[in-house]
């Protein structure tokens, strides 16, 4: 996905001390040799993420619990929308009855995130721009200067969903599959949760399965959130998305964006080298009046197709928000 950030600072590093005023405040940057690339980190996409979706889709979201310097979630994804999807991570007490004696043991539970992301990064070089401010309201007294930086920029990122691990728990004494605690596993039946003996796994109903995973690409369009937005107000949706299924877990469009927009020569080979992999149409959605230079190329890319097996992949393009709609619906054929 490419999201456009005109004149924005999405993700701050705090202040820096080095500057001249006290609270002079620095946007997140890497380096590639001499040049400097703003980025937005994984951990706060998912933020928006989560937060768009309790908004906009009303999930249930996990409560958070803090202990002195360690802070979980309850760690319940039969409950919880985000504990399955967003995965977790948690060591707490639970209450066991053994031999006919209740006791306290030390549970911990893990769950590798059926939905991974990468930070969203510039696609081009961009140093960012300092500007100058003042608290100044009041007619009388000393104004307070302040300072902060943002840039104008388009960031790329990818993401991937695992259809078969939304909505399935293991019982495995494997980090990351140590999903479920004592008290989940007596939970699993009162919950319509399917048992598989020979996995030691747990499968929530495919109508719950289906939502959850539909509804994480469906919020795509409604993604909000950022810093500084009282005064840059940046629009954080994608403007720009390539979807399709899979059978594996790398992702195949990670280098298809450069600092021209989408590269498609790059993207026709990915797909060309991995269409025995690719097990959907690729579907593509960009939003008018943003890189509308491309338009031309992207048209043309539309037209193409690819053919492995009997099997014939196409190019659907459209809007964002009818791809993201359109995508949803063939996911039925692949949640089981």
């Amino acid at each position: 996905m490419l999201i456009d950030a005109p004149w924005s600072a999405l993700n701050n590093a705090g202040m820096d001390t080095g500057e001249r005023t006290d609270n002079a405040v620095k946007v997140k940057v890497i380096r590639k040799g001499r040049e400097v690339y703003p980025y937005v980190s994984g951990q706060a996409l998912r933020y928006w993420w989560r937060d768009t979706l309790a908004q906009k889709f009303c999930w249930n979201l996990s409560p958070v619990e803090r202990v002195k310097k360690v802070a979980y979630t309850l760690a319940d994804p039969i409950e919880y929308d985000d504990d399955d999807m967003f995965g977790y991570m948690r060591a707490a007490k639970e209450e066991i009855e053994e031999k006919g004696k209740k006791k306290n043991v030390d549970v911990t539970v893990t769950r590798i995130s059926p939905l991974k992301n990468s930070p969203l990064l510039s696609i081009c070089p961009h140093t960012p721009t300092n500007d100058f401010g003042v608290m100044a309201r009041q007619t009388e007294g000393d104004p307070v200067p302040y300072e902060h930086e943002f840039y104008s920029v388009i960031f790329k990122g990818i993401f991937s969903i695992d259809l078969e691990m939304a909505g399935k728990f293991y019982e495995i004494e494997k980090a990351g599959y140590k999903n479920m605690s004592p008290a989940l596993m007596k939970k699993t039946k009162e919950k319509g949760l399917i048992y598989n003996e020979k996995e030691k796994s747990w499968k929530m109903p495919v109508d719950i399965r289906k939502r959850r995973i539909k509804d994480i690409i469906l919020a795509l369009p409604y993604l909000s959130g950022g810093a500084k937005l009282t005064e840059h107000l940046t629009d954080v949706s994608p403007k720009f998305l390539i979807l399709t299924v899979i059978e594996g877990g790398n992702h195949l469009f990670m280098n298809v964006a450069d600092e021209n927009g989408i590269n498609f020569d790059a993207l026709s080979q990915v797909i060309e080298d991995y269409k025995d992999i690719i097990l959907s149409d690729i579907y593509i959605g960009k939003r008018e009046g943003f890189l509308d230079e491309m338009n031309k190329e992207l048209s043309e890319f539309a037209k193409k197709k690819w053919e492995y097996n009997g099997k014939n992949i196409q190019v659907k393009q459209n809007s964002i928000n009818t791809t993201v709609v359109e995508f949803t619906k063939i996911l039925d054929d692949f949640i089981k």
